[in-house]
C-alpha cells in the first residue's frame, strides 16, 4: 500500500500568494495540542471507538459469510446515513467484474427506488441486512416492516435465514426481534457513532458478502493510524487536513470540495460529505456558547465535473478549499487506438491510456485552481485496494475529529439530525410526540394564512 499526500498547495507560494504560511501553521500548533488533549480526554467517555477498530477480530463475520454465501447472490442493506453511505462507498470502490454478488443499499423511503430494487433482485437469492443502532429510525423501520412481512408471506419456512439485523448489542427494538425470532445478529458498537461505523459490522458484513477482503480494510486503517496520531504536525496527514481546513475557514473558505478522479471513488466522497457535515456543523461550542460553525462539504467527480462545476471553482467566489484524489495505477486500463493519426485534432491521444488522460485532467485542474488562488491538496493512491480504502477511511475519520476539537465543538453528536427525527415522529403520529405535532400543525396553518403559495393545475 502506498498513499502520497501532497499538501504543497495548501501553503503560500508564487502561485498561491494568499495561501496560509508555514509560519502561520506553526503558530497554530496549540490547536493541534488541544485536539490531541481532547481526544485523549474524551476517549474515556465519548464514542471514539473508531480508534480501536483496526484491531478488531472479524472472524464472526467471516464464518457467517462462509455459512450462507452459497445461498444468496445479492444483499440489500436497509439503512440510512451512517448505516448506508459507508457500505455504498466501499462496495463501489472495490467491487470487481469477477464478483458475482451484488449489493443494493435502500437508503431512502422513495417508493420508486424500492420498486427499482425489487425489480432487479431475485428474492429467492437475496439476503436482507437491516442496520439501525436505535432500531427506531423511521425510514429503516418502515422498510424493515415491509420486508419482514414480505419474507414471512413468501418464505414462511425459512424467512429467518433470509434476513440479518445489525443493531445495538443489548437494547432496542431490533435486538428484541433478533432474540425473539432467531435472526442472525450483528452489532453496532456503543462507542462508535454511525458515520464512523463503516469499519464495524455495519460496513464489514456487506463487504465480506460481496468478496471484499475485510481484513485488508482493517490492515490499511491500522497502517494509517500510526501516522494520524504522530504528535509531529508535519508527519501527521490527519492533523494537516484538520488544521488547514480550520485556518481556511477563518479566512471565509466555508466550502470543502472533494473531487476524486475515479468513478469508483465517487461514493467515498459522498461518505465524506456526511462525515464532515454532521461532525463539523454545530450551533454550540463545548462550553455552551452559540457559535454556528461549519464548513459545507461538496462532492465532485473528475473529469466529469470539469465540464459542469470547474468554471465556478476557477472564476467564482474564493470560498472553497479542494481535495483531489488520484489513482496512479488501474488494475484494468484501455489504450486509445492509433486511429485518425493524420488528424492533428485528435492524434495526440493515440496510444495513450484512459488513465493517462484522466490523471492529466486531474493535474490540469489542480494547476488551474492553484493559479486561480484556491488552496488544494492532492491525495494519490498507488491503486484502489482494500488497504488504500481502509487507510483513507481512517485518515478522514481522524481528521474530522481533530478538526472538531480545534473548533471547540463536539464532532460526535448530531442534535440537528435528532430534531428532524422528532418532527418526523410527530408528523407520523407516534405516541408521546403530541405536543410537537401541535406545534407543527400551527406552523402549517400559519403558512396557509400567509397565502404565499402558487398552485398550478
Amino acid at each position: 500500500m502506498k498513499i502520497t499526500f501532497d499538501y504543497t498547495n495548501l501553503f503560500q507560494h508564487d502561485k498561491m500568494p494568499k495561501g496560509i504560511t508555514k509560519e502561520q501553521f506553526e503558530q497554530n500548533k496549540h490547536l493541534c495540542e488541544k485536539a490531541f488533549s481532547l481526544f485523549t480526554e474524551k476517549k474515556q467517555t465519548d464514542p471514539l471507538g473508531f480508534y480501536d477498530l483496526p484491531d478488531s477480530n472479524v472472524e464472526h463475520i467471516v464464518q457467517y459469510i462462509k455459512k450462507i454465501e452459497h445461498k444468496f447472490d445479492a444483499m440489500v442493506v436497509l439503512g440510512i446515513g451512517g448505516s448506508a453511505l459507508g457500505n455504498k462507498a466501499v462496495y463501489k470502490a472495490l467491487k470487481t467484474q469477477k464478483s458475482l454478488k451484488k449489493l443494493y443499499v435502500y437508503d431512502n423511503v422513495d417508493p420508486y427506488f424500492w420498486e427499482e430494487i425489487l425489480s432487479e433482485i431475485n428474492p429467492e437469492k437475496t439476503l436482507f441486512n437491516v442496520i439501525s443502532k436505535s432500531g427506531t429510525t423511521a425510514e429503516t423501520s418502515a422498510s424493515f416492516m415491509f420486508i419482514i412481512n414480505y419474507l414471512k408471506t413468501n418464505f414462511p419456512s425459512d424467512y429467518q435465514d433470509r434476513l440479518v439485523i445489525t443493531t445495538d448489542k443489548e437494547k432496542g427494538f431490533l435486538r428484541k426481534i433478533v432474540e425473539k425470532e432467531g435472526f442472525a445478529g450483528f452489532v453496532v458498537p456503543d462507542d462508535v457513532g454511525g458515520r464512523f461505523s463503516v469499519l464495524t459490522d455495519v460496513g464489514l458484513v456487506s463487504s465480506a458478502f460481496v468478496g471484499i477482503d475485510i481484513r485488508g480494510l482493517l490492515n490499511g486503517a491500522k497502517s494509517m493510524r500510526k501516522y494520524c496520531h504522530d504528535k509531529e504536525l508535519f508527519n501527521n496527514p490527519a492533523m494537516i487536513i484538520a488544521l488547514s481546513h480550520v485556518l481556511y475557514m477563518q479566512q471565509g473558505k466555508n466550502i470543502s470540495v472533494m473531487m476524486p478522479y475515479s468513478n469508483a471513488l465517487y461514493d467515498l466522497a459522498d461518505w465524506y460529505r456526511q462525515l464532515w457535515a454532521e461532525s463539523i456543523g454545530k450551533r454550540y461550542s463545548l462550553d455552551g456558547k452559540e457559535i454556528s460553525v461549519g464548513q459545507t462539504p461538496v462532492q465532485a467527480l473528475g473529469a466529469t465535473d470539469q465540464h459542469s462545476q470547474v468554471q465556478l471553482y476557477a472564476e467564482g467566489p474564493k470560498d472553497k478549499i479542494f481535495t483531489f484524489i488520484m489513482v496512479e495505477n488501474y488494475k484494468k486500463d484501455f489504450v486509445i487506438p492509433e486511429i485518425f493519426a493524420d488528424r492533428a485534432e485528435v492524434n495526440y491521444l493515440c496510444n495513450k491510456s484512459f488513465s493517462q488522460l484522466l490523471n492529466a485532467e486531474c493535474l490540469a485542474t489542480e494547476l488551474a485552481l492553484t493559479e486561480s488562488g484556491s488552496p488544494n491538496l492532492m491525495i494519490k493512491l498507488n491503486e484502489i485496494s482494500e488497504e488504500t480504502i481502509g487507510a483513507f477511511i481512517y485518515l478522514y475519520e481522524a481528521a474530522t475529529v481533530f478538526a472538531g476539537y480545534m473548533l471547540n465543538i463536539n464532532p460526535l453528536d448530531q442534535p440537528g439530525v435528532e430534531a428532524g427525527k422528532i418532527a418526523t415522529y410527530a408528523l407520523m403520529n407516534k405516541a408521546g410526540f403530541e405536543n410537537e405535532r401541535t406545534k407543527i400543525e400551527n406552523y402549517i396553518d400559519n403558512k396557509k394564512k400567509q397565502g404565499k403559495i402558487i398552485c398550478i393545475n
